[in-house]
C-alpha cells in the first residue's frame, strides 16, 4: 500500500477494465450532467437514468450490526481510519484521536488494540487480538499475487516466489488461506490496488472484490503516484491509452472515479461497504514524486464520500520527500496537513448522519464541472459539490423538484447562504480542490414521494 512504484512492473499488461466508464456510474449517487445547449435543467433531469428515488447506502445503514463486536451501526459514526498505524504507548490513541481518527485499519505488530478500546475507538488487525472489531487480510494481493488459483508458497513480496508455477497467479488462494485464519462471524477487510482498478478483467477483479471480504477499498493515489498518468493506468480510463495530462491526472475527482470502479465490480450491487484510501504525504521513494496538500486531502475525501465510500482511510506514511515519517499526523512532517485532516474528519463527523442517510437519486442537474450527489436527512435535503475540472468556474444546480421554490441555501460550514431560485442555485468553485456542502431546509417533503 503506498508502495506501488515497487510493485509496476507486476501484471502491467491488458488493461481490462472493460470500460466501464458508463456502467460505473449506475446507482453511483451522482446526479445528472445538463448541458444547457442541449436542454433545459428540467428536460435533462427527466431523461436521466430513472425517476428520482431513494437509495440507501451500500449494504444499508446497518451494515455492521450483523458482525459480532464490530463496528457501530449507529448512524452517528462514520469510519475514519488510519493505515499501518502503531500503538505502543498510552498517548499514542490519544493524538490520533485529536485529528478525528475513529478506527485503526491494520497495527503493527508490535502494537496493543487495547489502547485503542481504552479511548473509545475501534482497530481492524491482521492477527488475532481480543480487541479487535474485525480482521484485515492480505494488502494489495491482486498487485503482488496476483488474479488466480495457482498454489501459494506461503512468501510474501520480497521474500521469494509466491505462486506455483511462478508464472500463474495465485492471488485468490492468497485470500483463501487467510481467511481460514479469521474466526467465524468477524468482518472481514481488504484493500487492493491497481490489478483491480487497471490492470485485470472485470472478471477477474470481481472475484477479488467479492469472495474474501466484508468490507473492501482500493488505493489509487492520484495526486502523488509517479507513475498513475501513464497509459496502462489513468491513461487508460480517461486517455484512450496515451498519458493523461496532469489537469486530468492530478485531479480530486479522480478518487471518487476510484470508488465507483470499485463498488461497479461489487455483486449484488451495493450489497457491502466500499471505503476509499487518501494519503496524507510522500507516500513514493521518487524525489521529484508530488506530495499531496492539505485542500487536495479535503477534495479527495470529499470526491469519496460523493461517490459513495462509506469509510476513508489514510495513508499515513512518508517513504520519500523531505521529511519521512510512519506516523505523518503525529509528526512535525504533517504539521502542514494536520489541520486540514481534523477539519475535514471534523466536518464527517458532524455530518455522519447525513452520510449515512439515504440518496436521492436524479434529483439533481448539474454543469459537466462538478460531481454532486443528494441526500435526505431530518426533513432536508443536502447537496453534496465538488470540482471536477482544474481551474475555477461557476456551477448552476437545478433541483427539479423545488422548481417553483425560492430560498436560502445554507452553506455548510462558510457562513453564508446562496440564493435559491425556481429550484436553482449558483456557486462559484475557486480551483480543481474547491468542495461545497448546501442544506436546502424542508426540502424533502417537495422532493421525495
Amino acid at each position: 500500500m503506498g508502495k506501488n512504484t515497487r510493485r509496476k512492473t507486476l501484471r502491467a499488461g491488458g488493461v481490462g477494465l472493460g470500460l466501464i466508464m458508463g456502467s460505473a456510474l449506475i446507482g453511483s449517487g451522482l446526479s445528472v450532467v445538463w448541458n444547457p445547449a442541449q436542454s433545459t435543467p428540467a428536460e435533462a433531469a427527466e431523461a436521466a437514468a430513472g425517476p428520482v428515488q431513494l437509495r440507501q447506502v451500500d449494504g444499508g445503514a446497518d451494515y455492521f450490526s450483523k458482525y459480532p463486536n464490530s463496528l457501530p451501526s449507529d448512524p452517528s459514526y462514520f469510519p475514519i481510519g488510519v493505515w499501518l498505524e502503531s500503538l505502543i504507548e498510552p498517548t499514542d490513541a490519544p493524538k490520533d484521536r485529536l485529528v478525528g481518527i475513529n478506527l485503526y485499519v491494520d497495527l503493527t505488530s508490535t502494537s496493543d488494540a487495547a489502547h485503542a478500546t481504552k479511548e473509545g475507538m475501534r482497530a481492524l488487525t491482521s492477527g488475532a487480538s481480543a480487541n479487535a472489531a474485525g480482521r484485515v487480510l492480505s494488502d494489495e494481493p491482486d498487485m503482488w499475487a496476483g488474479p488466480g488459483d495457482a498454489a501459494w508458497t506461503g512468501n510474501w513480496p520480497g521474500i521469494g516466489p509466491i505462486c506455483t508455477p511462478e508464472n500463474q497467479g495465485c492471488g485468490y488462494t492468497v485470500q483463501r488461506e487467510l481467511r481460514k485464519t479469521v474466526p467465524a462471524g468477524a468482518l472481514v477487510y481488504t484493500n487492493y490496488g491497481k490489478g483491480v482498478t487497471f490492470w485485470e478483467t472485470n472478471e477477474q477483479a470481481a472475484v477479488f472484490v467479492n469472495e474474501f471480504q466484508d468490507v473492501v477499498s482500493a488505493d489509487n493515489y492520484w495526486f502523488t503516484d509517479p507513475n498513475i498518468c501513464g497509459p496502462s493506468e489513468g491513461g487508460a480510463v480517461f486517455a484512450a491509452g496515451a498519458q493523461l495530462a496532469p489537469e486530468k491526472c492530478r485531479l480530486a475527482a479522480n478518487y471518487g472515479w476510484t470508488v465507483d470502479r470499485v463498488r461497479s465490480l461489487v455483486m449484488p450491487a451495493a450489497s457491502k461497504p466500499v471505503w476509499s484510501f487518501v494519503e496524507v504525504g510522500h507516500p513514493f521513494t521518487e524525489a521529484d514524486a508530488p506530495t499531496i496538500s492539505g485542500p487536495e486531502i479535503r477534495a479527495a475525501v470529499w470526491s469519496s464520500l460523493i461517490h459513495g465510500a462509506r469509510g476513508i482511510v489514510y495513508f499515513n506514511h512518508n517513504f520519500g520527500g523531505d521529511c519521512q515519517s510512519q506516523h505523518v499526523l503525529r509528526d512535525p512532517c504533517g504539521d502542514a496537513v494536520r489541520p486540514w485532516v481534523t477539519e475535514v474528519n471534523g466536518q464527517i463527523a458532524r455530518l455522519a448522519p447525513v452520510l449515512n442517510a439515504p440518496f436521492l437519486d436524479n434529483a439533481l442537474s448539474h454543469g459537466e464541472g462538478v460531481d454532486a450527489a443528494v441526500k435526505v436527512h431530518g426533513g432536508s435535503l443536502y447537496v453534496l459539490a465538488g470540482s471536477a475540472q482544474a481551474g475555477q468556474q461557476d456551477a448552476l444546480f437545478q433541483l427539479p423538484c423545488l422548481g417553483g421554490t425560492d430560498a436560502a441555501v445554507t452553506v455548510l460550514d462558510e457562513n453564508r447562504t446562496v440564493a435559491m431560485t425556481s429550484g436553482a442555485f449558483s456557486d462559484h468553485f475557486a480551483d480543481g480542490n474547491a468542495v461545497h456542502l448546501y442544506r436546502v431546509d424542508g426540502a424533502e417533503a417537495s422532493c421525495v414521494k
